[in-house]
Formats: C-alpha cells, sequence, structure tokens
C-alpha cells in the first residue's frame, strides 16, 4: 500500500469526507470510504464511518479518521466521536485528547437530523 494510493478529500456540501483509492498508477479514482460529519458551533459531529469490505483489514478507517480529526483541527473545530469506530479508535490517539469533546444531547439531535 501506497501513501499516495490512497487520498482523503472533504466534500464539504455533501458533509462527509471521502476515501478514494487513486489505483497503483495514480490514473484512476474509486470512492472506497467516507466519514459523514455534522457541525454545530465550533464542534465536528463524526457520526458514520465506512470503508468498502473489499479494502477491510488494510488500517484504511483509520487513516480516513486521522485526516478527518486532522483536518477538523487545523480548522479551529473540535472532533466530537459518535460513531462507533471513532469512539474506539480516540483512546487509541491521546495525542488528539485536548480536541476531543464528548456528545451533548445538541450534537446527538444534529445528528438525527442530517440523518433524515
Amino acid at each position: 500500500m501506497t501513501a499516495d494510493r490512497f487520498v482523503v478529500e472533504k466534500l464539504a456540501g455533501q458533509s462527509r469526507y471521502v476515501l478514494l483509492d487513486r489505483g497503483e498508477d495514480g490514473a484512476s479514482s474509486i470512492e472506497i470510504g467516507e466519514e459523514s460529519f455534522v457541525d454545530v458551533g465550533g464542534d465536528r459531529v463524526l457520526y458514520h464511518t465506512l470503508v468498502s469490505p473489499d479494502y477491510g483489514g488494510q488500517g484504511l478507517a483509520s487513516v480516513l479518521v486521522r485526516a478527518v480529526v486532522e483536518d477538523t483541527i487545523a480548522s479551529g473545530m473540535s472532533v466530537v466521536p459518535v460513531c462507533p469506530y471513532v469512539v474506539a479508535w480516540v483512546p487509541k490517539h491521546p495525542e488528539y485528547d485536548e480536541h476531543i469533546v464528548q456528545p451533548l444531547p445538541e450534537h446527538i439531535d444534529a445528528v438525527r437530523a442530517a440523518a433524515d
């Protein structure tokens, strides 16, 4: 797996990030994963992580979440883990602790509204 093969792009208008496989030669671009989010004030609530089963076991969900967390922090926002994958990922990466906010009722309400 080469670092240039898999890239993460933000699709702000769709409130999600996508994980792309650009192929061995970098000539193609196939969407293989996503992280859905909703912004609530200065918090970005991460509520859905998905990587195609065809790409399972390669650590790509972690690649996706790390890129999303780093982009969120760079944007001056806090990260609110709601997705079970992100909830499990956060304690394994204490370097981001100061940017993590525990979910509040307004975060959950925003997720419900976004999912409808």
